[in-house]
C-alpha cells in the first residue's frame, strides 16, 4: 500500500497504531532498564506516556469524523516507512543505543505527521497532524535536554559504568571462556593428530570435529548453567550462543591451516595462529578483567603450551 492511496480515516487510523506500538516500546525499554538504568527508564516512561496522550487525541477526533470502528492499517503495510525493531529484541540494546533508536522513532513519527497533514483537506484533521508533529519535534529537544541534564548530574556516567560491567558479564564472560576453551582444548587433538599422520587432511577432520563438537558442549553448558536472573548475567541462550561460537571458533582458527596440503607449512602457520590466538586472549583478559597483561599472558601461554606438549607427546609416541 502506498502512502498517497491513504484516505483520512486511514492516516488516523496509521497514527493511532503508531501511537501504540511506539508506546509499547517505550514501556519495554523503561521495563527493562529501570532496575540498572533508573535516568534512562525514567525518560522512556515520560516519552511512553506522551504517547498515550496522543493517542487518545486521536482516537477522539476519529470517533467524531468516522465513528467507533477503527481499522487496523500498521507501518509495515505502508511503503516507506521505518519498522521500529522487534520488541523482543529490544531487550539487547545498551541504553546509548536505546536512546538512538528512540530518537530515530520520533523523528520518524514527526516526518509521518508533517505529511499527513499536507495530505488531508479537513480542518480539524489538518490541525491535529501538525501539532502533533510539533509536539515530535519538541519531543526531540526535550529528551535532549534531559540527556543533557542527566549527564550533568553524573547519571549517565553510572548507567555507563554499569552498561560496561554488564556487557562484561553477559557478552565477554562467555565469549573470553568460549575462546580460551576452544583455542586451548583443541590443541591437544589436533596435534596429536598432526603427529601420529603427517597427514593434514586427517589432521583437519580431527580439528574441525574438535571444535565444532566442543562449540555445541560449551554453548549448551553455559546457557544451562545460569537462567541469569539472580545473577543478572542476561539470556541464558544469548551467553550461551556467544560462548559456543567463540569456542568454535577458537578451535577452527588452528585447524584451516591444514586445509593446505604442504604439512609442514601447514604447522608452522597453524602455530603461528595459536599465538596470535593467547595473545588475543591475553588482550581481552587484560582490556576487561583488570588482569595486568604479563600476567595474563604467562597464565595463557602456560595453559596453552602444556596442552601442545601433551599432543606431541602422545601423537609422536
Amino acid at each position: 500500500m502506498q502512502f498517497s492511496d491513504l484516505n483520512e480515516s486511514q492516516i488516523l487510523a496509521l497514527a493511532i497504531t503508531a501511537e501504540e506500538e511506539d508506546g509499547r516500546i517505550y514501556r519495554d525499554f523503561s521495563q527493562e532498564y529501570r532496575k540498572n538504568f533508573p535516568a534512562t527508564g525514567q525518560l522512556f516512561d515520560r516519552m511512553a506516556d506522551e504517547e498515550s496522550r496522543h493517542r487518545h487525541r486521536l482516537i477522539e477526533l476519529f470517533r467524531k469524523k468516522f465513528g467507533e470502528h477503527i481499522p487496523l492499517v500498521r507501518r509495515q503495510d505502508v511503503k516507506g516507512f521505518m519498522v521500529p525493531r522487534a520488541p523482543m529484541l529490544l531487550h539487547t540494546l545498551r541504553p546509548e543505543k536505546a536512546r538512538e533508536q528512540a530518537a530515530l522513532m520520533e523523528l520518524d513519527a514527526r516526518r509521518f505527521y508533517e505529511a499527513a497533514a499536507q495530505k488531508c483537506k479537513d480542518a480539524a484533521i489538518r490541525q491535529l497532524l501538525g501539532d502533533l508533529a510539533q509536539e515530535e519535534q519538541r519531543h526531540e529537544m526535550v529528551a535532549q535536554r534531559i540527556n543533557e541534564k542527566q549527564a550533568a548530574e553524573g547519571e549517565v556516567s553510572i548507567e555507563q559504568g554499569v552498561g560496561r560491567r554488564l556487557f562484561v558479564l553477559r557478552i565477554v564472560q562467555p565469549a573470553l571462556a568460549g575462546l580460551m576453551d576452544g583455542s586451548v582444548s583443541t590443541l591437544a587433538p589436533l596435534f596429536a593428530a598432526a603427529f601420529a599422520t603427517s597427514n593434514t587432511a586427517e589432521t583437519f577432520k580431527v580439528g574441525l570435529a574438535a571444535s565444532v563438537g566442543a562449540g555445541i558442549s560449551m554453548g549448551f553448558a553455559e546457557a544451562l548453567s545460569d537462567d541469569g536472573k539472580l545473577s543478572g548475567r542476561g539470556t541464558p541462550w544469548l551467553r550461551g550462543g556467544v560462548c559456543g561460537l567463540m569456542t568454535a571458533l577458537g578451535g577452527l582458527g588452528h585447524t584451516i591451516p591444514f586445509m593446505v596440503h604442504d604439512f609442514h607449512l601447514a604447522m608452522t602457520i597453524a602455530m603461528v595462529i595459536v599465538v596470535v590466538e593467547l595473545s588475543i586472549i591475553s588482550l581481552i583478559r587484560w582490556r576487561y578483567m583488570d588482569t595486568a597483561f604479563l600476567s595474563a599472558a604467562f597464565q595463557v601461554v602456560v595453559g596453552g603450551l602444556l596442552v601442545f606438549l601433551a599432543g606431541w607427546f602422545i601423537g609422536a609416541s
